[in-house]
């Protein structure tokens, strides 16, 4: 009997310190940034992101440590449901704000001109999660765990055509062109944007809203593109019949004398530095 208790008490112990590490891991030593929830409670406030049936309230969360989000919403869909979130993501606020001007203003006319059809799904990899950035043992939170962040593997369009990240940031020239494009404008609507040729994100790309600066306005975008991507009208729903023709003057591409696209693109990005991602 004594030595079944003795075993029971070493058990506890070890589940106990097991928790403890994983709690401290998570923790980091951490403390929940006040511009956080401020910047949660100006978007509703300020109605950035409309709530119903695609963008549902998921109240308040809170986890581990720093984690958590103030005002939750759970995103099946953008565009007003036009555009779906596949699966459905948990994010704050600001981020869902950031993702439908992103979708409008760089996936859609980058879809449009490319493909001549709209993308009906993006396929997220990963929304809120309580974690240190990729992982890592005794690494500071990622934005993950605040909800202020959005792992993109890749987008589906209209008649069913698949792009991905992983198998089509080098495939045929619309592809890479479309996928390089909508990067360069994720550089231009988040605070991060994370993508190939960086480590872990050869798969997918990540885009925050974290604080590089103390006013939170500073941007880190790696690979960097070279050139900004071209000026676009952003995409509305209703304009689906006017298809425009394949533009050759896009991000990364140069388009010969006679005005057709050439085989090999541009080389757009230049090497990517070493730098410990989200």
């Amino acid at each position: 009997m004594a030595r079944r208790v003795s075993l029971v008490i070493v058990g506890t112990a070890v589940v106990l310190a097991v928790l403890a590490g994983c709690s401290h891991v998570l923790r980091g030593g951490e403390t929940r940034a006040a511009w956080r929830n401020a910047e949660e409670k100006a978007c509703m406030v300020r109605h950035h992101v409309d709530t119903g049936r695609h963008i549902e309230k998921a109240g308040k969360k809170r986890d581990r440590g720093a984690c958590g989000i103030d005002r939750a919403l759970k995103v099946s869909a953008l565009a007003d449901g036009r555009t779906v979130i596949g699966p459905s993501a948990t994010l704050n606020c600001p981020m869902t704000a950031a993702l439908e001007i992103w979708i409008q203003r760089s996936v859609q006319p980058a879809a449009m001109a490319w493909y001549g059809q709209p993308v009906v799904e993006v396929k997220q990899m990963a929304s809120y999660a309580c974690r240190t950035r990729n992982n890592d043992r005794g690494a500071r939170l990622s934005e993950h765990s605040f909800g202020n962040a959005l792992d993109i593997g890749g987008f589906v369009l209209a008649d069913g055509t698949t792009l991905t990240v992983k198998r089509d940031w080098n495939g045929d020239v619309n592809a890479r062109s479309f996928l390089r494009e909508v990067f360069a404008g994720a550089c231009e609507t988040f605070k991060t944007a994370l993508g190939p040729g960086v480590r872990n994100h050869s798969d997918h790309f990540h885009l925050d809203l974290a604080h590089h600066n103390d006013a939170g306005t500073s941007r880190y975008c790696r690979p960097t593109p070279t050139s900004k991507p071209p000026r676009r009208a952003p995409y509305w729903p209703r304009l689906l019949s006017d298809r425009p023709r394949i533009d050759p003057v896009v991000t990364g591409m140069v388009a010969s004398a006679d005005g057709s696209i050439p085989a090999t693109p541009v080389r757009m990005y230049a090497p990517v530095p070493s730098w410990p991602p989200q």
